[in-house]
């Protein structure tokens, strides 16, 4: 299904998937199995989400507490 599997591989590891993650989509990928690759990368999509959305929290606790020293609050 895959037709630049380098690149594919590439754009994984680019996107933080891991080793077992990058196996599991090779074996998807061989058995083209489209609808179950879809439901993989989306899995992780929403863990990368997820994580992006707690950095944001530590970043407004920070910005908080370098707003409040600033202006002693």
């Amino acid at each position: 299904m895959v037709h630049d599997k380098d690149k594919f591989l590439q754009n994984l590891k680019d996107a933080d998937c891991k080793p077992d993650l990058i196996s599991e989509f090779m074996r998807l990928d061989a058995d083209n199995d489209k609808t179950e690759i879809l439901k993989l990368l989306s899995g992780h999509r929403k863990t990368l989400l997820d994580n992006l959305h707690m950095r944001q929290k530590q970043l407004d606790c920070l910005d908080y507490l370098i707003y409040s020293i600033e202006h002693e609050v």
